[in-house]
């Protein structure tokens, strides 16, 4: 599997508008994105820091999956995302060594990236999340092509 890097950090927000504030404000992190992913029930802002990203997750319906993790769990970090070349080729190869996919086959993710999230049961609690660009995209990832 071809890892290059953390793509982002998602974290599970009750208010994605005051959460928004308090990274911008406090943490000086000007958000260059906010975006609703309808089939996943949410809304998501995008900070930058560095090459990494810091996802904000709002749920937008009560029975969305981040609506079930803040119940479960509060709000806080959901996932990690890693940033892949071949995305087809990591499902097939982890499905191979035994990991429970969530997704078998990618799907669209927030940023128009092909996204497929793995099982925490089987990655020690942590719900990971692989991220590939469309090799037709250009887009830079900061809101800009």
């Amino acid at each position: 599997m071809d890892i290059s890097h953390i793509e982002h950090i998602g974290i599970a927000v009750k208010d994605l508008d005051a959460s928004v504030r308090f990274y911008e404000e406090v943490l000086g992190l000007p958000c260059y994105a906010i975006e609703e992913v309808t089939d996943q029930k949410v809304r998501t802002a995008f900070f930058r820091v560095g090459q990494t990203k810091v996802e904000l997750l709002e749920s937008t319906a009560d029975d969305g999956p981040v609506a079930k993790f803040i119940e479960k769990k509060g709000e806080g970090v959901h996932h990690m995302a890693f940033a892949v070349k071949g995305i087809d080729n990591a499902l097939a190869e982890l499905d191979e060594k035994g990991i429970r996919l969530i997704d078998k086959n990618p799907r669209k993710g927030a940023e128009g990236l092909d996204i497929a999230f793995l099982h925490p049961k089987s990655t020690h609690g942590v719900l990971m999340e692989l991220c590939e660009k469309p090799e037709n995209d250009q887009h830079d990832g900061t809101g800009h092509p």
